[in-house]
């Protein structure tokens, strides 16, 4: 199944989608449908209204507002990993535990939201396609060969990072990716059943029809049911907790010479299999 919120007179709604429709489901938003469990997915069909044309709809963030910070991961796709170690002249060694970092909430934008570009903020503004997993029960120390069992589903992030930020504090990330509207996210969630196996699934980044990243979830070094055991260790997950899980290789400051995005560029996210996201970067202040 795929759940999607979009704007409607009353408020951000939740919807399923169904071909080129969505079916409202009144008296629920997404947190509230995960946090609801197995019991939630099976009132769905007899709680939904009449369909509405889903090309009609402006979708928002699947979880407009989260309680808590986004959860990412760093340096997790081998490439990355040994371009992110190249860029800075260092000798790549590959990590023993998961970099983790957070975004803070107000970056969540919506599959089609514009980027904001304040040049008086940053000039060096770069993209990060990645597959994020949703997470569906609460868990502490959860062992890995039980940790896909707390997956609700998937959605598709673009990480957008302001490098000179980064820079700037020390080269610490929570600041550079945590400018308002940083995360662009959808257009859905997809639930876990309909990806059968996301530890192989292609992603990609296009700027302006050009592609900046190509690559295969095969590539990532800390497995989602990894990234849960090592994230939940004396830390509890909640229901709607959403987990960035790494960027493949091809991000543009790694370039030569280096590349970021202006007002006007047109960011595309894919995740075949789970959805595509499409943002225009544009000019604010």
């Amino acid at each position: 199944m795929r759940f999607v919120t979009y704007q409607a007179d009353a408020g951000a709604r939740l919807g399923i989608v169904q071909g080129e429709s969505v079916l409202p489901l009144p008296g629920i938003d997404m947190l509230g449908l995960i946090e609801a469990g197995p019991a939630g997915l099976d009132q769905v069909w007899t709680a939904r209204g009449q369909p509405l044309k889903l090309a009609d709809l402006t979708l928002l963030a699947p979880i407009p507002n989260p309680r808590r910070n986004l959860m990412c991961v760093g340096h997790n796709y081998l490439a990355h990993a040994k371009e992110s170690a190249a860029m800075h002249g260092q000798p790549f060694k590959a990590p023993e535990r998961p970099l983790f970092f957070t975004k803070a909430t107000l970056t969540v934008n919506g599959p089609y939201g514009d980027i904001p570009f304040d040049d008086n903020v940053s000039v060096k503004i770069d993209w990060e396609v990645e597959l994020a997993f949703i997470i569906g029960r609460a868990g502490k120390n959860i062992p890995s060969d039980e940790a896909m069992d707390y997956v609700f589903g998937y959605t598709v992030i673009n990480d957008v990072s302001a490098r000179d930020i980064q820079d700037a504090h020390g080269g610490q990330f929570f600041k550079g990716k945590s400018l308002d509207g940083s995360a662009p996210m959808g257009p859905w969630i997809i639930t876990r059943d309909e990806v059968p196996n996301p530890n192989a699934l292609q992603l990609s980044c296009r700027v302006n029809g050009v592609t900046k990243q190509d690559s295969n979830t095969a590539d990532l070094i800390f497995k989602i049911p990894d990234l849960i055991e090592w994230l939940s260790r004396g830390m509890t997950l909640v229901p709607g907790d959403i987990v960035a899980t790494g960027t493949p290789s091809g991000i543009g400051s790694a370039r030569t010479p280096p590349e970021f995005l202006k007002p006007g560029d047109v960011v595309e996210s894919e995740v075949v299999g789970v959805g595509a996201i499409r943002n225009r970067v544009v000019a604010v202040g």
